[in-house]
């Protein structure tokens, strides 16, 4: 198996999320993420540190209780051309992350996503 086992344990992980509508989705992520009411002095200072991308994202994300359903959103909403922080994983990671989740479910059996 590949160094890809990670994404795969995540796409099966976000499955269960697959029959939450997006707008249920989007409310949850506004209402509980910590990224939304976040204060800016909470942020990273990048210039002092050269965190990678992936630990910048799970800084950024660290604690987050919707952590799921955020990277589930984006990747339902964004697919293949995310950007951003989402989920807490970087750009990079959902776009890898993103055929591994199109596999499960309905959408592997051409649902419409």
């Amino acid at each position: 198996m590949t160094d890809d086992r990670w994404l795969i344990v995540i796409a099966w992980q976000l499955d269960q999320l697959r029959w939450v509508p997006d707008d249920v989705l989007d409310e949850i992520v506004r209402r509980e993420g910590t990224c939304m009411y976040a204060a800016v002095e909470d942020e990273p200072d990048r210039n002092e540190e050269h965190l990678t991308d992936r630990a910048l994202a799970a800084r950024l994300c660290a604690g987050c209780p919707v952590q799921d359903e955020c990277l589930e959103l984006e990747l339902r909403t964004a697919g293949e051309h995310t950007v951003g922080v989402w989920g807490a994983l970087t750009e990079d990671d959902r776009r890898a992350l993103y055929w591994h989740w199109r596999q499960r479910g309905e959408r592997a059996e051409g649902g419409s996503r």
